[in-house]
């Protein structure tokens, strides 16, 4: 499985990425940046992933709807 994943930072700072190994990825941006997941999606194919990724990070109406949802 390839996941997209959203990690919220202390100061209210959002970081949007892609990753075939989800527990990881959280794991290494916990230490680095104080970081917890707080939204994920599941996809098969490292390509979707990667567009998903890409259109929160460069389509600010996808960001908007999503951060709506995670913040309700």
């Amino acid at each position: 499985m390839h996941y997209t994943c959203v990690l919220k930072r202390q100061k209210n700072e959002w970081y949007i990425g892609h990753t075939n190994d989800l527990k990881r990825r959280v794991m290494e941006h916990q230490k680095e940046w104080k970081c917890e997941l707080v939204y994920y999606e599941a996809y098969q194919t490292q390509k979707t992933a990667r567009e998903r990724e890409r259109k929160l990070k460069h389509y600010g109406s996808a960001w908007r709807a999503l951060k709506k949802r995670i913040m309700a």
